[in-house]
């Protein structure tokens, strides 16, 4: 794998509900495991998130027929509550989440290095799947 300059990949939406909802809904593994995931054939059946600098996050992302699996997880580099995560995967990629309170609600801003396995539309694709997930799971 060439160690190039990773293009980042941008997704938003916006949420609306309070700052405070979306934050605990976004960091507490109880709610974590109800969105993350990117369509109706998988699921997240298990979650541990330790949201401070320095924490650590793990998710197992599986399809629900147990042909597939993996482990989502890194580790905080900067965290500012209600307003900025940002975390480091296992494959040193970096990830940026941004959290704004908007009038109408709050807006995800989620910046993530692009992996070069998969092509960056299918990556965009994946990951405003989870988001929009979690959007329909707040706002459900």
């Amino acid at each position: 794998m060439s160690m190039g300059q990773r293009t980042p990949i941008t997704v938003t939406t916006l949420v609306h509900a309070s700052i405070e909802k979306v934050w605990e809904f976004w960091t507490k593994p109880v709610h974590i495991v109800n969105w993350a995931f990117a369509s109706d054939d998988w699921e997240a059946p298990y979650a541990e998130n330790d949201a401070r600098t320095g924490g650590k996050f793990r998710v197992t992302m599986s399809a629900k027929d147990k042909s597939s699996s993996f482990e989502f997880e890194g580790v905080y580099t900067n965290v500012k509550i209600h307003e900025l995560l940002e975390y480091d995967m296992t494959d040193d990629r970096h990830v940026k989440v941004e959290f704004t309170k908007l009038p109408e609600g709050v807006q995800i801003i989620e910046t993530f290095d692009a992996e070069e396995t998969n092509s960056q539309e299918m990556q965009r694709a994946g990951w405003l799947a989870i988001l929009n997930n979690f959007k329909k799971y707040m706002e459900g």
